[in-house]
């Protein structure tokens, strides 16, 4: 064990962050993959960056949440490097990915894929179950994801997509959904399918958290395993300004930090992943600092399991 989590050293100069935890610890039970995939983007735009650029940023980040005494010096995550994703369309990426996936899977609790656009969610559902039979998918996102695949995958149709590939409509839950960010043809299909879905309308009036507790219970019901696609864009624009599909009437990013966490206290939930994340678009930093907190409470989820 490094000097870094030595509890009896100074910090006056140095405390211990959230990227002390992340190295080459063979037998952590939470993985990290960076998944930096920009092609097949609607908005060109740099979300390759994020995974180095979050990385980064958890040095700012402490390893004790004093609101809820939580202190995650213990815990440990595997750090698989970033996959070799540049130039590469959605379609090529699909299989790097998806093994990725797979080999965490099989070996760790939890499994964390750091987008990368949003076409990295359709791999990383197919890591946990080729067969699409026993997995559910929620998402945090302002957009359907059900554009028509007919002119390729982007990362507006990796939910079409994984209906095409064979998952139940009736497996997945959408939370967030923005008024003029969609279109009638994705709302129609939504509805066709059978998916479960919510407004931000509905977040204000019934309460994000009630919402993510109710899909979850739904979905546990359901699958013996839950991935969890946490689109960033999901957040007010005003707070979120390095997400290309952010709009305003987002939820905060406080309202995004607790549905995190309680999403990462079900022992069903074993990967999840953070998508649409554009560092060339951020304003002093609070892209990042969003991000690099969504990953503390990841964690702060996780870890609450054990206790």
């Amino acid at each position: 064990m490094s000097d870094a989590f030595d509890a009896n050293l100074s910090e006056n100069r140095r405390w211990l962050s959230i990227a002390d935890l992340v190295g080459p610890f063979d037998t952590a039970p939470v993985a990290l993959i960076g998944a930096p995939l920009s092609e097949g983007s609607l908005t060109p735009g740099r979300c390759d960056l994020a995974p180095s650029i979050l990385r980064k940023t958890l040095k700012r980040l402490s390893v004790y949440d004093l609101e809820s005494e939580t202190d995650l010096r213990d815990l440990r995550v595997r750090d698989m490097g970033d996959l070799a994703l540049a130039s590469l369309a959605p379609k090529d990426a699909f299989t790097p990915i998806r093994g990725a996936v797979r080999e965490s899977a099989g070996r760790c609790a939890l499994t964390i894929l750091l987008g990368g656009n949003n076409a990295v969610t359709r791999p990383g559902v197919l890591g946990l179950d080729d067969a699409l039979k026993n997995v559910g998918l929620l998402t945090l996102d302002a957009h359907f994801d059900l554009r028509d695949t007919d002119l390729g995958l982007n990362n507006g149709n990796p939910i079409q997509a994984l209906i095409d590939d064979g998952l139940p409509g009736t497996h997945i839950s959408q939370i967030g959904l923005a008024p003029f960010a969609n279109t009638r043809r994705a709302h129609e299909k939504a509805k066709r399918y059978g998916i479960a879905f919510h407004t931000l309308a509905e977040c204000r009036t019934q309460g994000l958290l009630s919402l993510v507790a109710h899909e979850l219970e739904r979905l546990s019901k359901k699958c013996e395993r839950i991935y969890v696609d946490f689109d960033i864009d999901v957040i007010d624009r005003s707070a979120m300004p390095a997400a290309p599909g952010a709009r305003p009437g987002g939820i905060s990013p406080l309202e995004f930090f607790a549905a995190t966490r309680l999403i990462l206290k079900n022992r069903k939930v074993v990967a999840v992943d953070l998508a649409e994340f554009d560092p060339s678009l951020d304003v002093g930093d609070v892209g990042a600092l969003t991000a690099a907190r969504w990953l503390g409470e990841v964690l702060a989820g996780f870890s609450a399991r054990r206790s």
